[in-house]
């Protein structure tokens, strides 16, 4: 039975390519746009403009890049030195931790430059682990990934909240990568482990006080001042420096999550909530770490999962499997869903 349901549930995730269901559009309030790395819900920072023949990196806000200064720089549990600007490079950025991982394609090590196609493993890292504000790779289902690249293509797959600019970024990616790149990068990164646990939870009233980057993430502030948490998660790299400025692709998120949270999310997720949503399992798997071309969702950010659940709601990420499971979910619902599945 559950094999059947799995093969249905790949059938519609593939149906939703062609059909594309929109539904419960509307406004974001901040009480989601946390998710997508700011505190208030605009229009400030407005999005670059990006039409469909611009090249990825412009659509992304870029900043500045690090100037080089020939310092080498360390890290833990790593026998190799990077300057900083090697470090941070867009187009062949450090790579720490080599044995992770097996050959790497030219598009995940060094992008395209000339179309400033940025590396995969800038953002991605070269482990596929990723962070709160982009995606995670690593051990993707190959036919999976290649769906959720024709999505981005076709438009069938945007952020709710148009400032979230890395992913337009992620829309001209798709469009200016080969279906050869493409195919490539799937395989690689289906390649590579999980390594749990990449999140820690901590129910708390209060969150550390934060800035947020450029591209979404949260950074406390120095000296460990505190704010009410309230109804929304903060999510914030373990050791803040490694993540930031090394970009350490074994430093993992703790996430701060409202009280009780985990406990109510363990409700929806397993039993479905008396039909407010569907039971995890039957597509993800029993442990949720995924199911044939199903994904794994279990220690996953909380970040990446509410903005997914939102973009389902808002309509801007289109599939016909998920469009019951996020129809009568409320914004505490999610939170609840996505501490419970960073928990695991």
């Amino acid at each position: 039975m559950k094999k059947r349901l799995a093969l249905l549930a790949i059938a519609a995730t593939l149906g939703a390519l062609g059909a594309g269901v929109l539904f419960g559009q509307g406004q974001l309030t901040t009480a989601v746009t946390w998710a997508y790395g700011y505190v208030t819900t605009g229009p400030d920072p407005a999005p670059p403009p990006c039409s469909e023949t611009a090249k990825p990196h412009p659509c992304a806000r870029p900043g500045r890049a690090w100037p080089e200064d020939g310092i080498q720089l360390r890290l833990e549990g790593s026998d190799k030195t990077f300057t900083i600007a090697h470090i941070q490079s867009y187009f062949d950025p450090a790579d720490w931790y080599p044995g992770d991982h097996g050959p790497v394609p030219d598009i995940v090590q060094r992008g395209r430059e000339s179309d400033d196609l940025r590396a995969c493993a800038h953002c991605h890292y070269h482990n596929g682990m990723g962070k709160p504000e982009n995606g995670h790779l690593a051990g993707l289902p190959v036919n999976y990934f290649l769906q959720q690249m024709e999505l981005f293509k076709s438009g069938g797959r945007k952020s709710a909240d148009p400032r979230k600019a890395n992913v337009n970024e992620m829309v001209q990616t798709a469009r200016f990568m080969t279906d050869a790149e493409t195919k490539a990068t799937a395989e690689y990164y289906s390649s590579l482990p999980w390594r749990q646990p990449w999140v820690r939870v901590v129910e708390s009233e209060t969150a550390p006080k934060t800035r947020q980057s450029p591209a979404g993430l949260f950074i406390p502030l120095d000296g460990n001042a505190t704010e009410p948490l309230g109804q929304r998660i903060i999510e914030v790299p373990e050791k803040p420096d490694n993540t930031e400025r090394l970009r350490d692709p074994h430093n993992g998120f703790v996430a701060y999550v409202p009280v009780g949270s985990i406990a109510r999310g363990k409700e929806l997720v397993t039993t479905g909530g008396g039909g407010k949503t569907m039971q995890c399992a039957i597509c993800h798997g029993a442990d949720l770490n995924g199911n044939a071309d199903i994904p794994a969702i279990a220690d996953r950010t909380a970040g990446y999962n509410m903005r997914q659940l939102v973009n389902y709601q808002h309509g801007t990420r289109q599939s016909l499997l998920m469009q019951p499971v996020v129809e009568k979910l409320t914004n505490e619902d999610m939170i609840d869903i996505v501490a419970y599945l960073a928990s695991l």
